[in-house]
């Protein structure tokens, strides 16, 4: 017997027939011997509604009152989902966040978790019941509900299959796994069997949408077994099989796991490129840019400084395209003057290519294999920027596509025969 969490996004939850779905799945399961956890979000679209009617009310909602208006969402789909189980002949209990407690932080509507309490889940699993736990909220010190941002669910799942010691975390949703890259970009994209967190988290990070960042980071640190599935399978197919379906999320020394020197190639089309050109070359002048950038809460990825030519030199950055119009002005009216730089030069039409992979710690010449592929496809690197197991370039953004086929073919992820 096993102590599983399933974690359900708001696709799985949309309908009543779906809510019926995934209780005849969490039925099966339960049946079969296994202690289940489950963490849903609210029903598709629901989240939106709500934050739509308090904006309707007030431009600049109150936080704390967001919160309480939000939470509501994962509390209805909960209430609902106990309900279903109860109709499949199982014992279930749903309760809020705050009602276990999941203790956060009180960063209203992006709240953090400190500690959750696990005596109620275990004393109605020990009960024999399934233990439905809302997703996306907590509660904060003073005993104010809180939420835990866009995507909290899933960083619910897993403080919660931390807390209780699960042996996995399963995360169903409307694909069926980690694949090589985008399939609707690179149709010969092959689901991966197995991932590492780091690959996973980098992914995450890249521009990879099946799971939340802040979910890896957690499972990470936790050491929680992840596993990506789909929640639009049948749920009567035989247990056996679900159990080795969609992408193991795990450890390093777990499995393969360097026969892959790339595992997937990751892609963002929300990139703008800002350079200042002409900057006095002295030491401080980086901070005496990217410091009012970081003040104004701009997020900053990729950064070149180029040699200093005749004591000046060029220094460029690039932030999420959503912050290209603030940072735009922020370098233009206040940086640009304050350091004494020449010009400005801006271009929101570039994007992020990223290959991922653990083997690179242990393979040479990968970044130039990289670099080779792209120049016999004519595309131009503007910046590159690399960890141990991630090289990411600059490119415009009309050859992403491209780009990301050429790279997929040429690491030879559309070939490997998956091992799920």
């Amino acid at each position: 017997m096993s102590l599983i969490v399933h974690k359900y996004g708001g696709t799985s939850m949309g309908s009543v027939e779906r809510i019926k779905n995934v209780a005849k799945r969490v039925a099966k399961w339960h049946n079969a011997g296994h202690q289940v956890v489950v963490v849903p979000s609210a029903m598709s679209g629901e989240t939106n509604r709500l934050l739509g009617l308090a904006k309707d009310i007030s431009e600049l909602p109150d936080g704390r009152e967001l919160d309480m208006l939000a939470a509501t969402g994962e509390q209805a789909s909960s209430a609902l989902l106990a309900l279903a189980l109860q109709a499949e002949g199982i014992k279930a209990r749903s309760y809020t966040g705050w009602q276990v407690p999941v203790q956060t932080d009180s960063s209203f509507t992006k709240a953090r978790i400190k500690s959750i309490d696990d005596k109620r889940i275990k004393n109605d699993l020990n009960d024999g019941r399934v233990v439905v736990v809302t997703g996306f909220q907590g509660i904060d010190p003073e005993g104010h509900i809180t939420t835990l941002g866009r995507g909290g669910s899933d960083t619910s799942a897993v403080a919660i299959a931390a807390a209780i010691g699960a042996d996995e975390c399963l995360i169903y949703t409307d694909v069926d796994g980690v694949y090589t890259t985008d399939p609707r970009v690179v149709p010969e994209a092959r689901r991966l069997a197995v991932i590492s967190f780091e690959e996973m988290l980098e992914m995450a990070s890249l521009g990879s949408k099946v799971l939340q960042i802040r979910s890896v980071e957690f499972a990470g640190k936790y050491k929680v077994p992840l596993r990506v599935l789909s929640s639009l399978t049948d749920p009567s197919i035989p247990l056996q099989q679900e159990q080795k379906s969609g992408t193991l999320i795990t450890f390093e020394e777990d499995s393969k796991m360097e026969s892959a020197v790339i595992s997937g190639i990751a892609f963002s089309r929300d990139e703008a490129k800002l350079t200042l050109l002409g900057v006095p070359d002295k030491p401080g002048v980086a901070y005496a840019i990217l410091g009012p950038v970081a003040k104004a809460n701009i997020d900053v990825d990729m950064i070149i400084q180029n040699q200093s030519v005749d004591g000046t030199t060029d220094f460029s950055f690039t932030v999420n395209r959503n912050e290209f119009k603030r940072a735009t002005d922020l370098l233009t009216d206040t940086i640009l003057p304050a350091v004494g730089a020449r010009e400005v030069l801006t271009d929101d039409k570039v994007c992020k290519v990223s290959i991922v992979g653990i083997g690179m710690r242990s393979h040479a010449g990968v970044a130039s294999q990289m670099f080779s592929t792209l120049a016999k496809e004519g595309v131009n690197i503007q910046m590159i920027s690399t960890s141990e197991i991630k090289t990411s370039v600059l490119i415009e953004d009309k050859y992403m596509e491209l780009a990301v086929r050429a790279l997929h073919k040429a690491f030879g992820l559309d070939q490997e025969a998956d091992q799920a």
